[in-house]
């Protein structure tokens, strides 16, 4: 099953805020400048690649040399459109070491349940995809808001890598997390919590392991990283989730190596 992931034409990596962000705040310039390199060696090897990348309000906290996270709505997206022009200027700079173009597309979720301008963003995509372009993707922070009859924020990123897959019929969704992959019951606080390999389908009793929604397994919950794993079986295809600290682990997983947790259907 594993050793198909290699065949993988098409691939959404998406990368949290803790690959990108030390513990102390600082910006992790040695994991950015390896997920450049590996991302481009994919392209290279003729795979379509794209990277959907939190971070933005992270990095603007250590731009602005805030030590807390701010509490107010206005407050959190100007430090967002702040941390995201950082993010795209570092990303920008590894990238370009290794010789590949990139591209920042900002998306909100009313753009994507709106026929016409759903179909705007993956003309989009498929258009920066056939000149050879990554696109970096992520939540426009600076305007998402979360209201009864206005919503457009994803939620978090975790829906919104899964998102773009099902967008551009993406074949695997590498999802780089704080933790190894899915467990039993929470590692960090029973030894005795197993990893799942391989899940072929998502039970009532799996997502009541991952816990409710504010579970922080990983950064986003792993509530969040199931309702996106529904989301790849639903279209088909595979998601793979794993620990991020060392981005060149995904030459690894589509190397076929037993590592995180593999969301696929057992075709038969």
């Amino acid at each position: 099953m594993r050793n198909q992931l290699n065949e993988a034409k098409r691939i959404v990596i998406k990368i949290g805020t803790s690959s990108l962000i030390y513990p102390n705040g600082n910006i992790n310039l040695a994991g950015i400048d390896e997920l450049a390199f590996t991302l481009t060696d994919l392209k290279n090897q003729g795979k379509e690649v794209i990277l959907v990348s939190s971070g933005a309000i992270g990095i603007g906290m250590n731009k602005l040399n805030f030590t807390q996270r701010p509490s107010s709505i206005p407050e959190q997206q100007a430090v967002a459109a702040v941390g995201q022009a950082e993010l795209m200027s570092i990303y920008g700079q590894r990238f370009m070491v290794y010789g590949q173009q990139t591209a920042q597309v900002l998306l909100t979720r009313d753009v994507i349940e709106f026929p016409e301008s759903r179909q705007n963003v993956v003309n989009t995509l498929e258009q920066l995809l056939r000149m050879g372009i990554i696109p970096i993707i992520n939540e426009n922070d600076t305007v998402a808001v979360d209201e009864l009859d206005h919503t457009t924020k994803f939620g978090d990123n975790d829906q919104l890598s899964a998102i773009v897959l099902q967008l551009t019929q993406a074949n695997l969704l590498i999802m780089l997390s704080d933790i190894n992959g899915f467990y039993s019951d929470n590692p960090s606080t029973n030894k005795e919590a197993t990893l799942y390999s391989h899940i072929t389908e998502l039970t009532p009793d799996l997502f009541n392991r991952a816990g409710g929604k504010g579970s922080q397994f990983g950064t986003g919950g792993m509530h969040s990283k199931l309702k996106a794993a529904q989301r790849v079986l639903d279209q088909q295809s595979a998601m793979v989730l794993a620990n991020g600290k060392q981005p060149k682990v995904i030459f690894d997983i589509l190397a076929g190596e037993d590592i995180g947790t593999l969301f696929k259907e057992d075709k038969k």
